[in-house]
């Protein structure tokens, strides 16, 4: 337990450390968020390119306890076929934090490394059957699911990154269940739970600096880059992708509405941008950033430790659930804000 605790305090504090260290350089070359009226709600320039602290300081422990990772069925082989895929994640976002690329070229970079994940003979085999036994996949069909759940992850961080400290906290309380999944006796993976781990305290340590009020933000590669990683560590614990599922449930379940509410007014989901993202509006209706975030947080612990002690059938019940109360917080919502509308035009 003590090897657990000091290589989560120096993943906490080397993360920490790179990332004032790079909130200074983003400033000095001008890569910053600026705010506007529309949809970003920080008063001053921030710093980008958050993403690449915890990049450095997560991968620069994992090569530290690197004889610790190849215990179990991975290789070495694919976690360096991991890493490279977070490379093009973080190349491509300090690309786009400094040239604001175009969503067709913003895309190619998730795709590069959803490619290296899939060389590197990580891909999803199989799932629980909530009734009973499992789900196996193969061929073409692992493939495409792999890749479908891979994007979800990441754009699901992508675009929850909307508030201070969303992103990084939600990760971090998925870098933390993973751990304790996986470090149980019934599921013991101590090389993927040490992994967990280290993730974990690299986004609490960004953390520090990214609450609000943030001193610097994750950008396009960091916010990418932690949906890619909890997506690859739910695949490599045994597929466990229900975990994932409950810590970033409603986030997910957000994301989907999103594709679909855009879809339906003929907009590119992908290129269109907009203010009705779930945690804007609960912002909206007068909650705060801090409260707004907490809030998730709250649902992501609650529902991520229910999944280490449910069975299929509980977890899947527990997914249902999360989705009712997306419906519920949809329609009060809508609710609210037609009665402000009212309130406001008499």
């Amino acid at each position: 337990m003590l090897f657990y605790i000091l290589i989560f305090l120096a993943a906490f504090f080397l993360t920490l450390v790179f990332t004032w260290l790079i909130e200074k350089i983003a400033f000095k070359l001008k890569i910053v968020d600026r705010p506007d009226a529309a949809r970003k709600i920080h008063k001053e320039q921030t710093p980008l390119l958050g993403g690449l602290a915890i990049f450095l300081g997560f991968f620069l422990i994992l090569f530290f306890v690197r004889e610790n990772l190849i215990t179990g069925i991975l290789t070495y082989r694919h976690w360096l076929w991991f890493f490279f895929g977070a490379c093009f994640l973080i190349i491509g976002g300090i690309l786009d934090d400094k040239y604001n690329l175009k969503p067709g070229r913003q895309i190619i970079w998730p795709l590069l490394a959803i490619a290296c994940v899939i060389f590197g003979g990580i891909g999803i085999g199989k799932i629980t059957n909530p009734l009973g036994g499992f789900l196996y996949f193969s061929g073409i069909t692992s493939l495409i699911f792999t890749v479908v759940w891979l994007l979800a992850m990441m754009y699901t961080t992508k675009l929850l990154d909307g508030l201070d400290g969303l992103v990084s906290g939600i990760s971090g309380i998925g870098g933390l269940i993973i751990f304790l999944f996986t470090i149980s006796a019934k599921y013991y993976q101590p090389d993927i739970a040490l992994a967990a781990l280290i993730f974990a305290a690299a986004c609490l340590g960004f953390l520090i600096l990214n609450w609000h009020p943030a001193k610097i933000f994750l950008g396009e590669g960091g916010s990418l880059l932690l949906g890619y990683i909890l997506g690859v560590l739910a695949i490599i614990s045994g597929g466990k992708i229900a975990i994932a599922l409950l810590v970033l449930g409603l986030p997910l379940l957000d994301f989907g509405w999103t594709i679909l509410r855009r879809l339906a007014v003929g907009k590119n989901p992908l290129r269109f941008a907009d203010r009705k993202h779930l945690h804007h509006r609960l912002l909206d209706i007068g909650l705060g950033q801090r409260r707004t975030v907490l809030i998730f947080y709250a649902f992501s612990i609650f529902f991520g430790l229910a999944g280490l002690f449910l069975q299929s059938k509980g977890k899947l019940l527990a997914v249902l659930s999360l989705f009712l109360i997306m419906v519920c917080l949809l329609v009060g919502l809508e609710i609210l804000e037609k009665k402000r509308s009212l309130k406001n035009n008499l």
